[in-house]
């Protein structure tokens, strides 16, 4: 008797995650009310061939993943489910070819209004900025503020003032449209979701550390760092730096936090994602700079390294699974903003 199987109604999506080093992929299921399930997973390198562009190299090795998907986690998914099907594909691409920002809009009106999220479509619509080279892939509401308090469920009430502060996914054009014809080639489905790897790791974070309100985020997993952060539960700045290879990484990090410290008060707990094998290097960087000072008092911030053990109470996996934070932190992006969606 297969333990996993329900009658229940469940869903399974496809994960994919590009980065500047490697591709990766996974089949998640998500009985309903039950804990999510990583079911396969595979990562292959991005092995550059003499002079060949880094983009070509990443592609061939997508089309290498997306046929071993098939081939070997389609006949996994089904030994489980039942079923070898996956009604969605969420794509996670980060540097070089992403750039995540946060920004904020206003909405005013003369009398009160209902907020509405046809309202929050037109007001994303009207201020929409096109940058050349690049395609918007994803803009997910992240807070909003109503008559200038925080409101977790804002639709259908009535307001004076709003404002909302979205997260934007950019995509650089040929990379997406090479991703997408691949994807679609192999699967023959539309219902590709791509993100910023930026982006879809710091909605994962705040679903694994809710009751966190203040903090930064240094997001180390991928070739270059990025800094956000977030007060009062609201992500207010993000920033990408440089390289964790580099020998001034945490120099310019610190550079980036007194930056911010110029606007906003800094939490004094900084959240660390990296690769397992880099944590303990990059705690130690921390450990060894005068961040005090940006503090304005004589006791270090907190520093908290993200782990896979930190996710493993939040999903199921099968004994095949490896540990992957970065698919880990997938699983858990496509609960809420597929599966939840749904609902």
């Amino acid at each position: 008797m297969n333990l996993f199987r329900s009658k229940k109604h469940a869903e399974s999506i496809i994960l994919i995650d590009i980065s500047a080093n490697s591709v990766a992929g996974a089949y998640a299921h998500y009985p309903e009310n039950e804990l999510p399930m990583l079911l396969y997973t595979r990562r292959f390198p991005i092995e550059a061939r003499g002079g060949e562009p880094q983009e070509q190299a990443m592609v061939r090795a997508l089309q290498i993943l997306g046929a071993t998907l098939i081939r070997e986690g389609a006949p996994a998914l089904m030994r489980v489910t039942g079923s070898g099907f996956a009604s969605d594909i969420i794509v996670s691409i980060d540097t070089p070819w992403q750039k995540t920002s946060v920004h904020i809009e206003h909405i005013e009106q003369k009398t009160s209004f209902i907020f509405t999220k046809n309202l929050v479509i037109k007001k994303l619509e009207e201020t929409n900025v096109v940058t050349p080279g690049k395609i918007l892939v994803d803009e997910s509401v992240i807070g909003t503020i109503l008559n200038g308090y925080e409101t977790s469920d804002p639709y259908g009430k009535q307001a004076h003032r709003a404002s909302i502060i979205v997260l934007t996914s950019l995509i650089d054009e040929k990379v997406a449209h090479a991703i997408l014809a691949i994807l679609q080639g192999l699967y023959h489905t539309k219902r590709i979701l791509p993100i910023t790897s930026s982006s879809l790791r710091y909605q994962a974070i705040r679903k694994i550390f809710p009751h966190e309100h203040d903090m930064l985020i240094v997001d180390a997993a991928a070739s270059l760092t990025s800094i956000a952060l977030v007060r009062k539960g609201l992500l207010m700045a993000i920033t990408e730096t440089s390289s964790r290879a580099n020998d001034t990484w945490m120099d310019t990090v610190a550079t980036e936090f007194a930056e911010l410290a110029k606007s906003y008060p800094l939490p004094r707990t900084i959240l660390l994602l990296a690769r397992e094998p880099d944590v303990s290097f990059l705690q130690q960087k921390f450990s060894t700079t005068n961040l005090e000072k940006l503090w304005l008092s004589d006791n270090p911030p907190r520093i908290v390294p993200i782990l896979v053990s930190h996710i493993n109470g939040l999903i199921r996996q099968t004994n095949a699974v490896l540990p992957d934070l970065s698919l880990f932190l997938m699983i858990l992006y496509g609960q809420q903003r597929i599966i939840a969606g749904k609902k």
